[in-house]
């Protein structure tokens, strides 16, 4: 799809589809202001599991700040239900 709009970090137009499950749960939970921990809590694994998928997500999608994650997760729709 070389036509495609790239989008901030390199990804194409709906570059989410990049991210696992995992990945997309524990990013949408850290845009929504969950901590680490509480994010492990609901997702009944450990912090260090959701440092990893955090940082392999935010690797993925170019991401460096909190609020490029925010700005991302918005564009996705991730925080309509809020």
């Amino acid at each position: 799809c070389d036509p495609c709009p790239k989008r901030p970090g390199g990804l194409r137009a709906g570059g989410a589809t990049s991210l696992t499950e995992r990945e997309a749960e524990v990013l949408k939970l850290v845009a929504l202001g969950f901590t680490l921990k509480e994010i492990a809590h609901r997702l009944a694994v450990g912090v260090k599991s959701v440092e990893t998928y955090k940082a392999r997500g935010w690797e993925k999608l170019g991401l460096k700040t909190r609020a490029e994650l925010v700005r991302y997760a918005s564009a996705q729709g991730w925080l309509a239900n809020i």
